[in-house]
């Protein structure tokens, strides 16, 4: 399928005002071509936030020309804006007195991820492909019994049966943390218990016969291992919010007409 070779905005409701920015326009047009990065529930919702985008930007640019020095100005826009908001907004960092309270107040959060040890036998299939499917399903169904009753035949198995790279290995994965496999294998396998899952586990592969050779749990970490993780998750919130109090200050004394700005500019 070809595409065209210029991109041309799509319609914008006929009742969105033109907006003025301290008497700089943003017209309909320029609402139109702005709204597609801004996904919503509602087209009026998508225009309303691509309206808002384009009226901070206005802002922002208008205040780096008002107070950035002449040799900024060859600066792009967006390196204009950055380095406004390094003088006007700058980031403050947190104190380790906050960075340790915080520490204490949210231990749960900070711990090594949950492993197991893993091996399996993947039975190969497309979920769209029914027929195949089933054929995997039934193939699964005869090869657990027998791993049932003689569990020291898996590895044998893996090397006769499964289509994963991992069969030279007898099956065996290692060990896994949630995030590294498909997110449906890894939500069935990190509810099983230690030894052989009582029924295939199904994922976009095909059909897995399962066994956790081991669960280890993750492990609270030491403070001293997680600081510089706090501070930065810290410096960052309280970027943000400087942030937004700044562009509320700019909207509180700009002369904004056709829209009404949101609460909550940064979310």
């Amino acid at each position: 399928m070809s595409c065209p070779s210029s991109f041309t905005p799509p319609p914008v409701a006929t009742n969105v005002p033109e907006i003025r920015v301290n008497g700089a326009p943003i017209s309909a047009d320029d609402v139109a071509r702005e709204v597609q990065y801004h996904p919503a529930g509602t087209p009026q919702e998508g225009i309303q936030k691509a309206a808002e985008a384009l009226v901070i930007r206005t802002l922002l640019l208008q205040k780096a020309k008002e107070v950035l020095a002449e040799g900024d100005e060859v600066l792009s826009e967006e390196s204009l804006l950055s380095t406004l908001l390094e003088r006007e907004a700058p980031a403050e960092l947190p104190s380790d007195e906050e960075c340790r309270r915080y520490f204490d107040s949210h231990r749960e959060n900070f711990q090594s991820p949950d492993l197991l040890q893993v091996s399996h036998i993947l039975i190969a299939a497309a979920p769209d492909d029914e027929a195949t499917l089933q054929r995997a399903r039934q193939t699964a169904l005869e090869l657990l019994p027998q791993l049932q009753r003689s569990p020291d035949r898996f590895e044998a198995l893996a090397r006769q049966f499964s289509a994963c790279p991992s069969k030279e290995t007898g099956g065996n994965l290692g060990q896994i943390t949630r995030g590294q496999t498909t997110p449906e294998f890894e939500q069935q396998v990190f509810a099983l218990e230690a030894g052989l899952a009582n029924e295939p586990i199904e994922s976009r592969y095909g059909l897995h016969l399962v066994q956790v050779d081991r669960k280890i749990p993750g492990i609270p970490l030491p403070y001293e291992q997680v600081h510089d993780q706090v501070a930065a998750y810290l410096a960052e919130v309280r970027q943000r919010l400087t942030i937004n109090r700044y562009l509320h200050q700019l909207i509180d004394e700009a002369d904004i007409e056709g829209i009404e700005m949101g609460k909550s500019l940064i979310q």
